[in-house]
């Protein structure tokens, strides 16, 4: 996630250091991924979708879509659903993560359509037990945290571990699994301790999962497939969001999924081979394109994927 222009308090700061080898942004793509960058590469990703062979189960993350989808959910899910998107997760906007639809409606839409809401972010300052409540009553897996803010001590990260496994204790008891989405400032190092160390292993791995996003880890300059190794089975969840080449200074550079520095295709193999379950597609920025384009090329690149 990015800053909003909606209802989340999403601040970004400067990046740091690399944890577990250096990526270095800014220069060739070809040093970090074999993804086409031509715009030609989307109309032919969208005319070969149907290639022989079955691809990994794959989301969006609707927080892609938070300009255009408050105007009309049920229409946007519809549009999504052709894609080829099989799993939703939300974010707590402005009408509520269920979008003025209540609990059930959101759910029985995107049911109809085929489609099942595996999670939701959501602000976990405010009327937490409310929301789990809420969920509860649908069959949604997951409530995540998507923001905490770089923190000004260890203490302070430690702290939020604290209140991470007391959030994981209150949804345990509803049946719903808390995880955690980083951005970058936990992997910038403080005192010669990275944070989302201490964040792994001061939570109860049966409370707390976590969502990685690819985006953020690569913008720290650090390596994701290191920090999926290093922590198997606790990264259950992914943001798949590509980076486009620009110096690492620059913090707004989501593109379009496969043109970017990323080698997804390794990463996520990696991700799957230690744990991870969903894979939800997420675009912040629109240079050249509209996040309804935008959500259908990330589901185009998504429909060639093959992980073993």
């Amino acid at each position: 996630m990015n800053k909003p222009s909606m209802s989340r308090r999403l601040f970004l700061k400067n990046s740091g250091f690399a944890a577990g080898g250096l990526f270095t942004l800014g220069l060739s793509s070809s040093l970090l991924s074999g993804c086409n960058t031509g715009g030609d590469s989307q109309e032919a990703r969208r005319d070969s979708t149907e290639a022989s062979g079955s691809h990994h189960p794959f989301g969006i993350q609707l927080w892609t879509l938070r300009d255009v989808f408050p105007s009309d959910p049920a229409a946007i899910l519809r549009e999504l659903a052709s894609f080829g998107y099989t799993e939703i997760e939300s974010f707590d906007g402005p009408r509520g993560m269920f979008w003025g639809m209540g609990a059930a409606g959101f759910e029985q839409t995107i049911a109809d359509l085929g489609m099942k809401l595996k999670g939701s972010h959501v602000n976990i300052f405010d009327e937490f037990e409310k929301k789990v409540e809420e969920a509860a009553s649908t069959n949604i897996k997951y409530l995540v945290c998507p923001w905490i803010g770089g923190q000004d001590s260890l203490d302070a990260y430690r702290r939020m571990a604290e209140r991470f496994n007391e959030c994981g204790e209150i949804c345990k008891k509803a049946g719903i699994q808390f995880a955690y989405h980083n951005h970058e400032y936990t992997f910038e190092q403080m005192d010669g301790i990275y944070p989302q160390d201490l964040l792994m292993t001061e939570t109860d791995p049966d409370l707390v999962e976590y969502e990685i996003d690819i985006y953020w880890v690569v913008t720290a300059k650090a390596n994701p497939e290191y920090w999926i190794k290093k922590y198997p089975g606790r990264f259950t969840l992914s943001h798949v969001k590509d980076r486009a080449d620009v110096p690492a200074s620059e913090l707004r550079a989501s593109t379009t999924l496969g043109t970017g520095i990323i080698d997804m295709k390794s990463v996520l193999q990696t991700a799957k081979d230690n744990g991870m379950k969903h894979f939800f597609v997420e675009q912040e920025e629109y240079e050249g394109t509209t996040p309804m384009r935008a959500a259908e090329d990330g589901a185009a690149y998504m429909k060639e994927l093959r992980l073993s």
